[in-house]
């Protein structure tokens, strides 16, 4: 109880520097919170569901150096459902402010505010870790940062400034595994073991992804956004490889879940067999790797199905033909994507498995007395 009470306190800590640093950093820029006041929509065309023209706004900001003022906001409306928003007096938006010489002329609404419930939202997400979890809880929210912050401040711009997807990719998800797997496992024979099993099935999946994506005449444009990060002064992005390292770091995750899954299972027989012999082991992790397996390929079908649910719905009320379905660059994307990351998963059960059973048998008492002796020396030669 008392391990729960102080990670609760580190929790909420964490959630309050989280919260300060996110007010900091938006305390004097342009983006602020602003409330609508009134609206004018006599400049907006409907036609259906869909709006077309300029909504303009009156606006009350409530956050940032220019906080209690009243400036006039216009909303922009291109008929794509998928970004416009159409705003109600009482809304609270997201307002970019132009100004000049230290006055704001006028503001832009971007979209509604959202922040606050993201945050409670991610807040009862940490609360609940660490009330089941505890320290471990602390770990896995740790490696959840860390992660975000190596892919934002790493992945990114490396990609960004034009270097190989493939290779960018392979180091960065060795580095993540390495963060998320030793941060939960610590530097154990079972950290160890997941960290191997992992990191070898996702180069094999790497392996898999460029070679039956090529053969596919996949080009990586099937991304959300990718044509309008192309025309955006990007024209010279390979969009083919950061497809096949998109495709390797969305299975990351399920293979780290597999590798600690049986990497633990097998250290828990070991623990309470301590005699057991590798070959037994190593079948026992083989089990449950069948087990684990058997559900998670489905997981990533669903996972992925649900990101296209509105699109095999309109297949179904086309009436669309199994062929033109199955040969649809964006449904070739979801099969490699699907089937990829699955014989990834596939075979990271097997390798971790034998490579849990090897580290698990072996003995590492002789080692440990070779390395105490030559810090011994050592320490000796550095005292004469």
């Amino acid at each position: 109880m008392k391990k729960i009470k102080a990670s609760l306190l580190w929790g909420i800590l964490f959630l309050a520097l989280v919260g300060f640093w996110a007010y900091e950093n938006n305390r004097n820029s342009n983006f602020v919170r602003a409330v609508v006041l009134s609206t004018d929509n006599s400049d907006v065309m409907q036609s259906g569901i869909a709006r077309i023209g300029s909504q303009e706004l009156l606006l009350k900001v409530v956050d940032g150096k220019f906080k209690g003022q009243e400036v006039v906001g216009y909303n922009n409306l291109l008929g794509n459902l998928d970004i416009d928003a159409f705003y109600a007096p009482g809304d609270t938006v997201v307002a970019a402010l132009r100004e000049d010489h230290g006055k704001v002329v006028d503001a832009k609404a971007v979209d509604l505010y959202r922040q606050s419930w993201e945050f409670i939202l991610f807040g009862f997400f940490v609360l609940l870790l660490i009330i089941y979890a505890g320290n471990t809880g602390l770990r896995a929210i740790f490696s959840f940062i860390a992660s975000l912050w190596v892919i934002w401040k790493n992945l990114i711009p490396g990609l960004l400034a034009g270097e190989n997807p493939l290779l960018l990719s392979s180091g960065i998800l060795f580095v993540l595994s390495a963060i998320v797997i030793f941060s939960v496992a610590g530097f154990t024979r079972k950290g160890l073991s997941a960290f191997l099993g992992t990191v070898a099935g996702l180069f094999v999946t790497i392996g898999i992804t460029a070679f039956f994506g090529d053969k596919l005449g996949l080009l990586g444009t099937t991304l959300p956004y990718s044509s309008t990060l192309l025309f955006s002064g990007n024209i010279g992005l390979n969009m083919k490889q950061i497809f096949f390292a998109a495709i390797v770091i969305g299975a990351s995750g399920a293979a780290m879940d597999i590798g600690m899954d049986i990497a633990s299972a097998m250290a828990e027989v070991k623990s309470k067999k301590p005699e057991i012999m590798c070959r037994e082991l190593i079948q026992s992790g083989f089990n449950v790797g069948r087990a684990v397996i058997g559900t998670m390929t489905t997981t990533l079908l669903l996972a992925y199905s649900g990101g296209y649910l509105t699109l095999l719905m309109l297949f179904a009320s086309q009436d669309t033909d199994f062929v033109r379905i199955i040969n649809y660059r964006m449904v070739a994307a979801e099969i490699l994507r699907t089937v990829a990351g699955s014989i990834g998963l596939v075979l990271i059960a097997p390798i971790t498995a034998v490579i849990a059973g090897w580290i698990y048998s072996y003995n590492l008492e002789p080692l440990k007395s070779r390395v105490k002796s030559f810090l011994g020396k050592m320490q000796g030669i550095i005292r004469v």
